[in-house]
């Protein structure tokens, strides 16, 4: 998927934070072409993972 398509996948980041993913190596880029960025839903839907919680995700 494009850089617009992918940030609007995650829930409309800017594209600075979408480039920070990836220079920090959270979110796999593949170049098409010299500026050209596409991106795997796989690899944005591993970025949205949960957050384990101490309680196993039980609210208290």
């Amino acid at each position: 998927m494009t850089q617009a398509e992918a940030r609007a996948y995650l829930g409309g980041i800017t594209d600075r934070t979408l480039r920070r993913y990836i220079a920090a190596g959270e979110l796999p880029a593949y170049r098409l072409g010299a500026r050209l960025l596409r991106f795997r839903r796989s690899d944005l839907d591993a970025l949205l993972r949960p957050v384990p919680t101490a309680g196993g995700g039980r609210i208290a």
